[in-house]
Formats: C-alpha cells, structure tokens, sequence
C-alpha cells in the first residue's frame, strides 16, 4: 500500500505518491479540473493503479491557523472523495495536512533547479502535492 497526496485547487489538482516503504513522495501528475464526478473519478483511479491505503489532502488554512473559503471548498471535496470511494467498497482513509507556505516553497524548489518559469508553471501543483505529501509522512514517522 502507498500514499496519495493531494494539492486541491480550483482549476486543478496536484498529485503525488509515496514509494512501498514510506520514505519518500514522487509527483505523478496533475489534474485539469472539469467537474467533481470526473475529477474524484480521475484521483480514484489513480488510487487503484497505485494501491492507495490514504489520501492525505492538503488544508489551505489561513496564517492564523483558521479556516479560509479554500479550506472548506477542499473539505466538501474530499467529503466527495470520501462518499465515492466508499461506495465503490475501497477501503482508503482520509487525513489532511497543513498546506500553508506548500506553494511557495514548491516555487522556490523549482527555482533552485534552474526550472524556466513556463515549466514551472505546469508543475507546481504537482510539486506542492510532493511536499504535502512528504510533510505528513515525515510528521508520522
């Protein structure tokens, strides 16, 4: 079993995936957004190909820790999720982790690595989800 990690956004989703043992978290893709049915279709999917035991999805909370309009448009998402899984019988569960500062530093790695702004561009989202990702594994350690 791995981990899926989420980045949820309005228009797209990032997504990545932890390797069998847990240590670390690889970018496979983002998702175009078309609507919710296709969109927990897709991630489900991905779920199965990979043999997802958790989806961990990032919580865009705001600096001081509260709840933003984001954060509740991700929660009703992977309540979506959550329903569609279940009534598919997969026994995946559900956690969430701090996303604040995810972007940027998803940003600055690329940067790093001499990355053209076009290409980063393309691959943000996907980057977050890795560092999402890669924050909740090394917190449960």
């Amino acid at each position: 079993m791995r981990i899926m990690g989420l980045d949820i956004g309005d228009k797209t989703i990032g997504v990545a995936v932890s390797d069998p043992l847990f240590i670390s978290a690889q970018g496979i893709t983002t998702i175009e957004r078309v609507g919710v049915k296709r969109d927990t279709t897709a991630v489900l999917e991905m779920a199965k190909e990979y043999e997802v035991g958790t989806i961990v999805s990032g919580l865009p909370l705001m600096l001081s820790g509260e709840d933003s309009p984001q954060t509740e448009k991700v929660r009703a998402f992977v309540e979506k999720l959550q329903n569609k899984a279940r009534s598919q019988g997969m026994k995946i569960e559900f956690a969430f982790q701090d996303e604040r500062f995810t972007t940027k530093i998803a940003e600055d790695v690329l940067i790093a690595a001499d990355m053209r702004r076009e290409k980063r561009k393309t691959i943000i989202d996907r980057q977050a989800a890795v560092i999402i990702l890669q924050s909740y594994m090394d917190a449960h350690r």
